[in-house]
C-alpha cells in the first residue's frame, strides 16, 4: 500500500511539474515563440552597386523571432549569400510582393530587378556569421551577424 501511495504522490508531483512547465511555455502568448511579444525588426539591408549592405553589424539573441527587409535598387543582379547564417536560423517565411513562401531552408537570395523581400526567422545557434554579396571581398558588401 505504501508503494502505491508513494508512486501516486510521485506521479502527482510529475503532473505538477508538467503543468508548471505548460504554464511557462505560454509566457510568450498563445503563439509561443512566434508571438509578437517575442518579435523584433532589424534594420533594413540594401543591395545597390557601390553602396554598403548595412550600417553596421547585427547582434541577435537566440530564441528571438526577427523580421528583416532586404531592398534592391535594381542597379544589377544582386544577392546575398550566407550558408552558415542560414543554417543557424529557422526561416518562418519569406515574403516577396505580398506572396508568402515557407521554405525548408535558404542558402542565398537574389534580386534580378528592384524590389523588397522580407524574411522572418528565429535565431537559434549562437555564433558569428555573415551575409555578403557573392563574389565580393569589400567589407561594405557584407554584414556581420552575431547570435548570442
Amino acid at each position: 500500500m505504501r508503494k502505491c501511495l508513494g508512486l501516486g504522490l510521485a506521479a502527482l508531483g510529475m503532473v505538477g511539474m508538467v503543468l508548471t512547465g505548460a504554464a511557462q511555455a505560454h509566457e510568450f502568448g498563445f503563439a509561443g515563440i512566434l508571438s509578437k511579444s517575442n518579435k523584433e525588426e532589424l534594420p533594413e539591408l540594401t543591395l545597390a552597386s557601390g553602396k554598403p549592405v548595412a550600417e553596421g553589424p547585427l547582434v541577435l539573441k537566440s530564441g528571438t523571432l526577427y523580421e528583416i527587409e532586404i531592398t534592391a535598387d535594381g542597379s544589377g543582379e544582386l544577392g546575398l549569400e550566407g550558408p552558415g547564417f542560414f543554417r543557424a536560423i529557422w526561416v518562418n517565411e519569406v515574403v516577396i510582393n505580398g506572396l508568402e513562401v515557407r521554405p525548408f531552408g535558404l542558402e542565398s537570395v537574389e534580386f534580378d530587378r528592384a524590389g523588397t523581400m522580407e524574411i522572418e526567422f528565429l535565431a537559434i545557434k549562437p555564433g558569428r556569421y555573415f551575409l555578403r554579396q557573392p563574389g565580393t571581398t569589400g567589407e561594405s558588401q557584407r554584414v556581420e551577424i552575431t547570435i548570442q
